[in-house]
């Protein structure tokens, strides 16, 4: 820790600055920095405070891995990642990056050869603001939660494959505002460029994850419907199965609507809509008990399924707070 003496003159108050960091910052005299208040009371200085980000470079090696180390690197912000092999690249090395890079907004191929494959970010992050991109996670997983509950009501496998295969768009667009905000946290400048606080950066990063695991919870219906084609529920079980994805939705829907319109009547709703979801759940047990095992595994997939939609949706309500 640096400590500094505080000095007045002529009613301004003066603070010097350390000699290696403004050496470091390549200040001199008549530079400018920027000085921003945090919400703890502490004051931040800033002497890169127009947003000019310097281009990050990763390299990783052709290993069986790479499709995790390169999304990796690109959630960490990195705007170059280099695949290197000791040699030549394996042979289905480009198969892998290829299939990689279209899960990842904004990352190209840009150079190619038997030993390395270059790939580039080409986003410029302060153009995305990490609400638009919320917004538009949600409006895909909410698409997939509305056509999950109707093919599960209609028996629509066709339906049911659709939402499979439209899960990784989801997942596209919650890797893209991950990358965002860890950029803006690291970056002053762009975080202050962008309205955001730490705070904010905290919320947007769980909403976004509570948003993609409803999208991965709608697939999971939509894959239990293709799973057990053909068999039919009985009216009994059938109805509070429908009636839990109606309320489920029903909660969806208000919790995103109350993170953007900090609305806590809306929060209120959801709490008492989970208090609904839990006693459906209990009766939907008690008649579950006697019927056939293929019966029990299909309705038990697709409940079990709702109902942590329930829980996300109570999360992502959770987050919202009065200012």
């Amino acid at each position: 820790m640096n400590l500094r003496r505080v000095q007045e003159t002529g009613g301004t108050f003066l603070v010097s600055l350390p000699r290696a960091w403004a050496k470091r910052g390549g200040l001199t005299k008549g530079s400018i920095l920027a000085m921003v208040e945090r919400q703890d009371g502490c004051l931040v200085i800033d002497p890169q405070y127009k947003f000019e980000k310097s281009v990050e470079v990763a390299t990783i090696s052709a290993s069986q891995y790479v499709e995790r180390e390169i999304t990796g690197k690109y959630l960490l912000g990195f705007d170059t990642i280099k695949i290197e092999g000791q040699n030549r690249l394996p042979a289905n090395m480009s198969e892998k990056v290829r299939g990689t890079v279209r899960r990842l907004i904004g990352l190209e191929i840009v150079e190619e050869d038997a030993h390395i494959i270059t790939l580039q970010c080409l986003l410029d992050p302060s153009s995305f603001p990490p609400e638009k991109i919320l917004r538009r996670e949600h409006l895909f997983a909410s698409s997939m939660h509305r056509d999950a509950l109707t093919a599960f009501m209609e028996e629509d496998v066709p339906l049911a494959k659709d939402i499979v295969e439209r899960d990784d768009e989801v997942d596209r667009l919650y890797f893209l505002i991950v990358r965002l905000l860890r950029t803006a946290i690291l970056n002053l400048g762009l975080s202050e460029k962008m309205g955001l606080s730490t705070i904010d950066c905290l919320d947007y990063r769980l909403a976004a994850s509570h948003i993609e695991s409803i999208g991965d919870y709608a697939c999971e219906v939509a894959r239990s419907i293709i799973e057990f084609v053909g068999t039919p529920l009985p009216k009994e079980i059938l109805q509070p199965v429908c009636r839990l994805g109606e309320l489920s939705y029903e909660m969806h829907q208000n919790a995103i609507q109350a993170i953007f319109s900090k609305s806590l009547d809306l929060v209120g709703k959801v709490s008492e809509a989970s208090l609904t979801s839990k006693e459906i759940i209990r009766q939907f047990d008690e008649l579950l008990a006697k019927e056939p095992s293929r019966v029990i595994s299909y309705a038990s997939a697709v409940a079990s399924a709702l109902n942590r939609i329930c829980s996300y949706s109570i999360d992502l309500a959770d987050l919202v707070m009065p200012r």
